[in-house]
């Protein structure tokens, strides 16, 4: 199990980013949260085998239909305990 903090630049907010990536988390079995950041990114949690972290990376480059993802970080977090995937309840 690995987990990552993803960070998502561009017009990725206002457009169902965190519920599209909550949806795409869960089907994917990857554990974790998802909220809105005062600079306007998004910023994603998210822990799971390697390939279901690849996997939500690589649809996070794209989005929801709405988005425009101009950039996209990616560090090594340390693993904490989820239950499943949610937005974060501030966020």
């Amino acid at each position: 199990m690995i987990a990552k903090r993803i960070r998502i630049y561009g017009r990725v907010q206002g457009v169902g980013f965190r519920w599209s990536t909550c949806r795409e988390a869960r089907r994917l079995g990857v554990k974790g949260w998802v909220r809105n950041r005062d600079d306007g990114s998004v910023e994603i949690h998210a822990q799971g085998n390697a390939e279901s972290i690849a996997a939500l990376e690589a649809w996070a480059t794209q989005g929801p239909p709405a988005a425009r993802v101009d950039r996209m970080e990616a560090t090594a977090m340390a693993i904490e305990l989820f239950d499943n995937f949610m937005e974060y309840p501030n966020g």
